[in-house]
């Protein structure tokens, strides 16, 4: 029986949505299915890991430190930002835990990000309490194009995607032609496995160190609690833009409506999905669990 057999019919049984699936394992693919063709997706939220990558690339080249004030690198801002706002670390965008309760940018599509950013009041102490907020990546990505005069896709092309042999990937912009950070890239369920290698093999992929070991590690050890969140799959903690997994030793990308790419340390494997799963599509990955993961290990 193929590997992915059991996983096809549930996901047909229960209307899963899945767009295609990808396996793979011990430095090869392993099985891979489409359910559609095979176009690029938006892998919508997921395309925050991309971007914390990204900050590890830039901490390598000794553009930042993770405990730089994020407010240091945007002076024009000091005089509207919101008291305790200056004592944000860069740190704390990547786990979400800004202090902020609320988000603006969604509600004033035009208006520069960064200032609703900034003038967001505090409503918690700064790293007490994880918020999600699509801001706090965007500002990832804003940190990245100050030091660099780079737009974050023209920065990370040289540096990630092509080393990835990913080519021309398309990433959304904000209504400033700032890349969005916080969603908005392209790819394909292949393409996207990529990056779950680039994880499982401690920030290489071929012959390339693309991001320091030692970021990768902290990417996924360096937890904030998630214990308020209403899925078991989304209360195991939260890292550099990345989320804990109920299965040991395991950690995904995950964008809305099942864009996810799982990386499975105890089997050496990376198991990506991309889907269109309107109602939870935590149940793909409890599908993964329940119907891939007894094969991977014989």
């Amino acid at each position: 029986m193929s590997l992915l057999t059991d996983f096809r019919l549930s996901v047909l049984e229960n209307n899963l949505g899945v767009y295609g699936i990808h396996v793979h394992q011990n430095g090869s693919v392993l099985a891979q299915h489409r359910f559609r063709s095979d176009d690029r997706e938006n892998l919508y939220s997921a395309s925050k890991t991309f971007t914390a990558v990204g900050v590890g690339i830039a901490e390598a080249e000794g553009l930042l430190k993770l405990t730089d004030p994020v407010l240091s690198f945007f002076p024009e801002y000091a005089a509207i930002a919101s008291e305790g706002t200056e004592r944000i670390q860069i740190r704390d965008l990547l786990h979400m835990s800004t202090g902020h309760a609320e988000e603006k940018y969604r509600l004033k599509s035009n208006a520069d990000r960064a200032k609703l950013f900034f003038e967001t009041p505090m409503e918690h102490p700064v790293g007490a309490q994880f918020f999600y907020e699509n801001s706090a990546t965007y500002m990832l990505g804003r940190i990245i194009e100050k030091l660099s005069g780079q737009i974050l896709l023209e920065y990370l092309k040289p540096r990630l995607f092509d080393k990835l042999e990913i080519l021309n990937p398309q990433w959304q912009t904000c209504a400033h032609g700032h890349t969005s950070g916080s969603g908005g890239l392209y790819l394909t369920t292949e393409e996207f496995s990529r990056l779950g290698v680039l994880l499982l093999n401690e920030g290489k992929y071929g012959e390339h160190q693309i991001v320091a070991s030692d970021f990768i590690h902290r990417m996924q050890t360096d937890l904030v609690p998630t214990l308020g969140k209403d899925d078991p799959e989304t209360r195991e903690g939260y890292g550099y833009q990345v989320w804990n997994c109920t299965e040991p030793n395991t950690y995904r990308a995950d964008g809305m409506y099942g864009q996810m790419c799982v990386v499975l340390k105890d089997y050496n494997a990376v198991i990506t999905v991309t889907a269109h799963n309107e109602t939870n599509h935590k149940d793909i990955l409890r599908a993964i669990w329940s119907e891939i993961l007894p094969k991977l290990r014989s």
